[in-house]
């Protein structure tokens, strides 16, 4: 048996072999030559026994904490340098895997080599086998022997089982199934078609592919309407589907013919997310926290479950033998989301996979593949697939990684036949554009940049930006010149305010496991200083009050708990806008005697006066709120439905059309990014300058 990392310094991979105490590197018994930080990052990789590493813990290890240099670059330098070193690639890699945005995986076997030794596989020492004619030996003595053997060999048996390398499922062959790169997921497949949600700015729609590709054709819904679609009805006949409102949606439940005809009420219930049972019998569906059982018509309604946090429950699947339910749920608003599992009979819900994964994109999406041997889902933007737990030797069986795609891989779905596995496929990019009205048209603004969260310091000359998808502030001149990162990775930097003077720029940063902070930063550079690092709780979406005396900011989007406070920059005090619980998004308005927020469902705006110390409605929107440079109106996205950007006039509370969006392409960290305006009221807007299709996977299982 090889002996493990903590006995041993050296490692052998391939034709190397490596003393990670001396940094002795040879390749077939030849010295090589290999730098400091390369060693680092090889021995972290090779003692992570084939398990990620991730940008993060590279970055801890090869600098302290307190070094402040461009981390992204340094590492990228490093693993490179270590490809170099051992004549590795990154199209065709040998030895070091890349996982886009998260990290590194070494691929190779590993031997670890016992400390003096000259083989990797040291022989096994024969076991004696006492003679049991021996005359010397009695009855009993016999017996013993024979029982000695029988316990031993059978132990070396179930050893060998136990320490087997499992022999795992594979996912392979690439083949492209539509075209049109637009926003997209995947819903069921009845075996000859795949189901589709299409859409972006609160207007989904629902389509459908055949299995063998080709352009999505639209299912009809009802106009002035959102259907959702959730699931197919096992006999392929309706979809189920939710007219979804606000921001988590929320709506009514309907069944929806696939092959024409209007949709129908299922009872009264109302929730997120639901799914049909195997056998047709039942409806399991999500409300908030709640989970619920019904008939499939919707009637008879019970709670099963409720999660023990303020949460939303997504993506709702039912095991095959219709026992267990799994779905997406996170623990806490800090927390990225996770796969739960919960009995139909009772139960509290459980974590499918604990102690497994921290990252931000969490875990998502799950279905159980035809047989119910796997589960395969999406994480850390690949997918993975997790074999039932029916095998004693290995009751707790860990994730199996099935895809290392350039592309970010979601919404894994296993096809009927047991042979395929159709996945979405995403590039992320975006373009930056400006609203031309008298065209209607949106045209590239600064040259057309990945960017959002464009914000502009008073006297016009400064823009500040924040890089699509890494997440990395940018200051620079609006002529494009002068460009200056401000902040770097792991965090995810956003929505960035110039303070009144332009001396100053607060944004937030999120991080996984961690509540989001504000911070604020020189435009100059320099290292971003915490506001509030007392505070625990969430810090989204700071503004500077006129004066720049304040700052105004609020909890998290769909957080009941999140309320408007204001701190003070002078006392360092915070305070709490009396009726604000339940909202979050709020703008300080330029004349500084109004901020408007939005409730957590990001569905209704209100405006707070500060001489009246009052609420007003100002009518059901759909997000990100911005003022005009006069405060006259503030600018936010229509509801659902309704496709467009707003403008909402502070002293009658008339509503306009500003601009169409039915044909645009949005994208951003939130889902369809959120609008700025330009220092003349124009809007800025990111098109999706990536891509979502839909593609086929060849799919073998032991």
């Amino acid at each position: 048996m090889a002996t493990s990392p903590s006995c041993s310094v050296r490692a052998r991979f391939a034709q190397y072999e490596v003393d990670l105490s001396s940094g002795d590197l040879r390749r077939s018994g030849v010295p090589v030559r290999i730098q400091e930080q390369p060693l680092q990052v090889l021995r972290l990789l090779v003692e992570a026994g084939g398990r990620i590493v991730t940008r993060e813990q590279l970055r801890a290890a090869l600098w302290p904490e307190d070094t402040f240099v461009d981390f992204e670059h340094g590492v990228n330098t490093a693993v490179k340098k270590l490809r170099q070193t051992l004549g590795d690639s990154v199209e065709a890699p040998q030895f070091i895997e890349t996982l886009p945005k998260f990290g590194y995986r070494f691929m190779a076997p590993v031997t670890w080599v016992p400390d003096g030794a000259h083989s990797s596989s040291p022989l096994p020492m024969p076991v004696p086998r006492p003679n049991p004619t021996d005359t010397g030996w009695d009855r009993k003595t016999q017996v013993a022997v024979a029982l000695a053997i029988v316990i031993v060999s059978g132990a070396v048996i179930l050893t060998y089982f136990w320490a087997r390398p499992p022999v795992v499922p594979t996912a392979s062959h690439y083949l492209q199934l539509t075209h049109d790169g637009h926003a997209k997921w995947l819903v069921a497949t009845d075996g000859s078609r795949i189901y589709l949600g299409l859409g972006s700015y609160g207007l989904q729609s629902i389509a459908e592919i055949s299995v063998g590709g080709g352009e999505p054709k639209a299912i009809p819904t009802p106009p002035a309407t959102n259907m959702v679609p959730l699931d197919l009805s096992p006999d392929g006949s309706q979809l189920l589907v939710v007219n979804g409102q606000g921001g988590p949606f929320h709506g009514q439940f309907w069944s929806l013919p696939v092959l024409g005809g209007g949709p129908h009420r299922l009872g009264d219930t109302e929730g997120r997310a639901g799914s049909w049972s195997p056998d047709g019998k039942l409806l399991a569906y999500s409300t908030g926290s709640d989970l619920f059982l019904a008939k499939a018509d919707g009637a008879e309604g019970r709670k099963l479950a409720a999660m023990k946090f303020a949460t939303n429950i997504d993506f709702i699947t039912w095991s095959v033998d219709g026992s267990r339910l799994r779905f997406q749920a996170r623990e806490r608003f800090t927390d990225p989301p996770m796969l739960w599992e919960v009995s139909t009979k009772d139960g509290e819900p459980h974590r499918l996979i604990p102690g497994w994964n921290s990252l931000p994109d969490g875990e998502c999406c799950g279905e159980w593949t035809a047989d119910g041997r796997y589960f395969v889902f999406s994480s850390r933007q690949q997918i993975w697939a997790i074999p039932r737990k029916d095998n004693f030797l290995h009751p707790n069986p860990k994730p199996i990684q099935l895809t290392a795609s350039p592309m970010s891989l979601t919404s894994p779905m296993p096809s009927k036949d047991g042979k395929k596995l159709f996945v979405v496929g995403q590039t992320y990019r975006g373009e930056l554009t400006q609203y031309e009205p008298k065209s209607g048209q949106f045209l590239p603004f600064l040259g057309g940049i990945s960017a959002e969260y464009v914000d502009f310091s008073k006297d016009g000359q400064w823009v500040a930006y924040v890089s699509y998808p890494e997440g990395i502030l940018w200051r620079g001149k609006v002529d494009g010149s002068e460009r200056l990162q401000l902040t770097y990775l792991p965090g995810y930097s956003l929505m960035p305010r110039w303070s009144p003077d332009g001396k100053q720029i607060v944004f937030f940063e999120t991080r996984a496991d961690k509540a989001a902070r504000i911070y604020e930063v020189s435009p100059e550079g320099g290292t971003p200083r915490q506001l509030m690092p007392d505070d625990p709780s969430q810090q989204f979406d700071p503004n500077w009050s006129p004066d720049g005396s304040k700052i105004v900011f609020g909890g998290a989007g769909g957080d009941p708990a999140s309320t408007v406070r204001v701190l003070d920059l002078t006392t360092r005090q915070v305070s709490t806008l009396a009726g604000s619980h339940g909202f979050f998004s709020p703008r300080w308005s330029p004349n500084g005697r109004y901020l408007v927020a939005m409730t957590v469902d990001s569905a209704t705006l209100y405006l707070w006066d500060f001489q009246t110390e009052k609420w007003t409605d100002m009518g059901s929107v759909g997000g990100c709120p911005s003022w005009s440079k006069d405060g006259q109106y503030v600018y936010v996205f229509g509801a659902n439905a309704t496709g467009a950007v707003l403008r909402i006039r502070v002293s009658d509370h008339k509503v306009e059309r500003v601009a169409d969006l039915k044909a645009f392409r949005g994208t951003g960290h939130y889902g369809d990014g959120c609008l700025a305006l330009a220092p003349d009221d124009s809007l800025l807007l990111l098109r999706d300058a990536g891509t979502q299709d839909v593609y086929s996977l060849d799919w073998k299982a032991p």
